[in-house]
């Protein structure tokens, strides 16, 4: 039975009573909640799970979901049972059933094992289902004008004549439309219609998403290309549940072929989605996908108005909107026939949402997949060693691509060490690089200067006392940006001015940057090459997806000489002039204790480095290292990206460490750092023990204070043959924490700050 809050849903002030005939429902709110609320439902709303219903929550009315009664969870993922069940009579009514598509029983499902699995409330998962624009009802039909015979004794000026001309091709308008088509006023058209001119109509309802067509535009596959298409086709067109990992060379036609997977499902009639980890990355994707199908397809990011959230959300639900792209967030929208998801780039550890309900889209793809019954194409270049052990185990199909399309050859890496051959004082591109970039500039051909680190300087530090420059609210160094004059957090956007003394011993014009950024990178590339034509792209100076999709455009029209760019440029860009890439830092992200530093180093650097050469002009990739021996490097220059990932396997394996393994964090926050160390003290104590469990701290994390909160770190870990949902029920159910501690657990922690 659902639970009910008595202090929130008996009779009292602004109850409404019961009733008679009601039936008692359970209705999930998209709040922190253990689980859905009873209330009772009059007998003239004959209420399903699924349906969207507004219902009183205090003193205010809240959008929710009538719940199933029983779930499907698995024993291993079902929580305690908790909360009292409060008697009819005591009970709210339902205000109203909303006139929304209801939420299918497939989305309702999902919503509870997402939520079991992450330990999540589950109305904070219906919430990103259930999004707050989705208050109210379904779009009313727009109003419209339509010609009939005048009266005989209009008054026909100029304009009037414009807009019954214009008119009398039978074609009902809305009065705006009519007004800038005849070029006209408002009131021109008010008045025909006051005279009996114009009469008002019903129109039909917007239909935002033209359908894609899987015959528009089918490519010319051959050899292994053709092969894995006609795997992806034959695993659609089997409408069950399958995971084929497509893996393949950079250049290699990957999004090509999936895109044969999603006319295989359109020609079902099913919908397809298609996850990105980047939305920056649907510029050029969006011109792949209308040339394929001859439309675009619907989008759903955080940057797209609420209007179209809205009628994405509505097309998702109503099958009008056949194929989706978006970010994570988009896993959760509430199709109607679902017959296919794509997560492209699988490995990226951006599909991991750090905040809220900390999940990993990837993985909840394949939940999805499977509790639905339909296919699930995980595509990568490098893919994640997750990945890699459950095609090895069986668990997925894999299909590989070892060459690039149409002939392009693999570009040639060089290691430059720079111990033996360093940059002048004060600079951070080698002569070596410097000299291959003018050499490429001077064949009119484009280069490429990878920095993943924005800004100008990472640390500011007075060269008189050796005060450093830190955000007040985290541990972690300000980081300049000397374009905007200021020193900024990348945590918590915590932004000062650049003091004109050491804030410590007051010396004048003694701060000074230490390390470089893409800035600073920048600054030395426009002294180098005066005459180049320089783009540089970090989330600093692009935007969104339109002002990314615009400097796409420009590096097309060979408007650009020399691009420099953070990980942005990474991730599937397909620039065909480009045949040089430098890598600035080809050792940062490999220190530090991080489980995975060397997995995503490699996995970075041969996607910045498969960016060149994908034409006919062979490509040329330059590493600069001051530790060109490190194993990253080395497989780096022998491409051998395999074995490095067989090496990172054999070192996992014997402290089943992920994928060998599984792992949970517990994060536990707290306003004072005396507050924190006694919480953790107290999971400390009672962590959970036994074969094959072990529990690591509690220490602080490596991000000691983030946001002005103090943080400690314990992480679970057990064999692979253990759920660790359950130990984690029963060890946060052993702790009670004051109100002013937090306490949030990561399942199948990617990061570990």
């Amino acid at each position: 039975m659902a639970q009910a809050h008595p202090s929130l849903f008996t009779h009292g002030s602004g109850a409404d009573p019961a009733p008679v005939g009601s039936q008692r429902v359970p209705v999930l709110l998209p709040m922190p909640f253990a689980g859905p609320f009873d209330y009772k439902a009059p007998a003239s709303m004959a209420l399903q799970p699924g349906d969207i219903v507004s219902v009183p929550l205090g003193n205010r009315r809240e959008t929710g979901v009538v719940w199933d009664t029983h779930n499907t969870l698995p024993p291993d993922l079902a929580r305690p049972p908790s909360g009292k069940t409060v008697a009819d009579n005591r009970l709210r009514s339902v205000a109203e059933r909303l006139e929304l598509p209801p939420l299918n029983a497939e989305l309702r499902q999902f919503v509870d094992w997402v939520a079991a699995y992450t330990l999540s409330p589950p109305g904070m998962v219906l919430a990103m289902t259930l999004r707050l624009h989705m208050k109210g009802s379904t779009p009313t039909p727009a109003t419209g004008w339509i010609v009939q015979p005048p009266p005989a004794e209009l008054r026909l000026t100029p304009a009037r004549q414009k807009v019954l001309a214009l008119m009398a091709d039978g074609v009902a308008r809305t009065t705006t439309d009519i007004a800038s088509a005849a070029g006209v006023s408002a009131g021109v058209v008010k008045g025909l219609a006051d005279a009996g001119a114009l009469r008002t109509i019903l129109l039909e309802p917007e239909r935002p998403f033209a359908q894609p067509d899987p015959l528009h535009h089918p490519p010319v596959l051959e050899g292994a290309q053709k092969e894995a298409a006609t795997a992806l086709r034959q695993s659609v067109n089997a409408r069950c549940f399958s995971v084929t990992l497509l893996e393949g060379v950079t250049g290699s036609g990957k999004t090509e072929i999936y895109l044969e997977a999603i006319a295989a499902c359109l020609e079902q009639g099913q919908q397809a989605l298609v996850l990105l980890p980047e939305i920056a990355l649907s510029a050029q994707w969006m011109d792949r996908f209308t040339r394929r199908f001859g439309v675009r397809p619907a989008v759903w990011h955080s940057e797209i108005g609420q209007k179209a959230r809205r009628l994405t959300w509505l097309g998702a639900a109503d099958g009008s909107a056949r194929v989706v792209v978006g970010a994570r967030s988009a896993l959760f929208l509430p199709f109607c026939n679902p017959g296919l998801i794509i997560v492209d780039e699988e490995h990226e550890s951006l599909f991991k949402q750090e905040e809220g309900v900390i999940y990993n889209a990837r993985d909840m793809a394949v939940l999805r997949g499977r509790l639905a019954g339909f296919p699930v194409v995980v595509v990568s270049a490098t893919p994640s060693l997750e990945t890699l052990a459950n095609a090895e185990a069986g668990r997925y199909q894999r299909l590989v691509l070892p060459t690039r399309h149409g002939g392009a050859s693999l570009p040639q890496t060089h290691l430059l060490d720079m111990r033996a051959a360093p940059p002048p004082r004060g600079l951070f591109l080698s002569p070596q690089l410097v000299e291959d970039i003018a050499s490429t500039l001077a064949r009119e051909e484009q280069a490429m200067l990878f920095l993943n680190r924005r800004g100008y300087a990472p640390l500011t530090l007075c060269r008189t006392c050796g005060h450093r420059m830190e955000c007040p609210h985290c541990t972690a160094w300000l980081v300049e940006h000397r374009n905007r004059h200021v020193l900024s957090c990348h945590y918590c956007d915590h932004t000062e001015p650049m003091p004109a003394v050491c804030p410590t011993c007051k010396s004048e014009d003694s701060l000074t940057a230490i390390g470089p950024g893409i800035e600073r990178i920048t600054e030395e590339a426009r002294q180098l090459f005066p005459d180049a034509r320089i783009l540089v792209m970090s989330s600093d100076t692009l935007g969104g997806p339109a002002a990314t999709a615009e400097a796409v455009a420009k590096i097309a029209r060979r408007e650009v000489d020399l691009i420099i760019g953070t990980q942005i440029v990474a991730k599937g860009w397909h620039f065909p002039h480009l045949t040089l890439v430098g890598i600035v830092d080809a050792d940062l992200g490999l220190g530090g204790a991080d489980l995975r530093a060397g997995e995503r180093t490699i996995q970075l650097l041969h996607q910045v480095a498969g960016r060149a050469g994908r034409a006919s002009t062979p490509g040329r990739v330059v590493l600069q290292s001051y530790t060109p021996e490190h194993p990253v490097m080395q497989a780096l220059l022998s491409g051998d990206f395999d074995q490095f990932m067989e090496q990172e396997a054999e070192q996992r394996r014997p402290g089943f460490w992920p994928p060998y393994g599984r792992l949970a964090a517990l994060i536990i926050s707290a306003d004072t750092p005396q507050a924190a160390d006694e919480a953790a003290a107290q999971f400390g104590r009672t962590a959970p023990y036994g074969e094959g469990i072990q529990v690591l701290g509690p220490a602080p994390a490596p991000l000691a204070i983030l946001r002005g909160r103090h943080r400690r770190r314990l992480l679970l870990r057990t064999w692979r043959s253990i759920a660790v949902q359950p130990i984690l029920h029963r060890w946060l159910g052993l702790v009670q924490v004051s109100r002013h501690v937090r306490v949030e657990v990561d399942v199948d922690p990617v990061s570990f700050l």
